[in-house]
């Protein structure tokens, strides 16, 4: 049964969007494959489209949850006069060739085992955000529901369609997965981590990355705040501490 779309969300992924694409459209039960081109500047949609990819674009960055919203909205246009819309599977533009491991995913959900489930990678490749942000997230995430997320901000993740809508609007940026599995859970639906032998790009630790991990910090900040008034006052003592 074709009952999967795979969400790509991408920004100046032009190196390795076309390997992820093609690995994707390999996959049990996908049938379609959207990219949703965030801004970028060199040519990722246009490769995209090239390696058999439906492709969304924005003229300019608009964050990783709003490049996730017009993806699943492309699904759900394309999915009119379907039985039952598909269920939506999201992976990160980097992942390449290993992208066609990403099946295990997909099978809780298509069961109807699960609502939503989240990738905790067997490589031991390591996983984009500092050591802080993961356990920012990780923390806030168990402080809200109890859950202990093994990898909180492991982008790849399979949902149901009512899951995904029971979400929305999604929290902004990088605060998305914190945000989702909060939420998720906070509603009743049922969250399932399974491992998965995917692999993307190491995150480095030049000053691009360091700004990164600033801007995912700012993000999984402010996705907790709005769910945790804890996490409200230890940034406002944090603020209050600089001089």
């Amino acid at each position: 049964m074709q009952d999967v779309a795979v969400i790509i969300p991408a920004k100046d992924e032009a190196d390795r969007i076309a390997a992820t694409v093609k690995a994707a459209l390999e996959l049990p039960g996908a049938d379609l494959v959207v990219v949703v081109d965030d801004g970028s500047s060199d040519g990722t949609g246009r490769v995209a489209e090239s390696a058999g990819a439906r492709v969304v674009r924005h003229s300019r960055n608009r964050g990783k949850g709003a490049a996730m919203e017009s993806g699943a909205e492309a699904v759900r246009l394309l999915d009119d006069g379907r039985d039952q819309p598909r269920h939506l599977l999201f992976l990160d533009a980097d992942l390449a060739e290993t992208a066609r491991e990403a099946a295990p995913l997909a099978e809780p959900v298509r069961r109807g085992e699960a609502d939503m489930t989240i990738a905790v990678f067997s490589s031991t490749v390591k996983l984009g955000g500092h050591g802080f942000v993961v356990r920012l997230s990780r923390d806030g995430i168990k402080r809200a529901t109890g859950f202990e997320a093994t990898q909180p901000l492991n982008g790849q993740r399979c949902l149901t369609r009512a899951a995904f809508e029971a979400a929305r609007p999604l929290a902004a940026g990088f605060g998305v997965e914190t945000a989702l599995t909060i939420d998720l859970l906070r509603k009743g639906f049922r969250v399932e981590e399974v491992e998965v032998p995917l692999a993307h790009r190491a995150t480095g630790t030049d000053w691009r990355a360091q700004v990164h991990r600033g801007r995912q910090f700012r993000d999984v900040a402010r996705a907790l705040a709005t769910r945790d008034p804890a996490v409200t006052r230890r940034l406002a003592r944090l603020r209050g501490r600089r001089p």
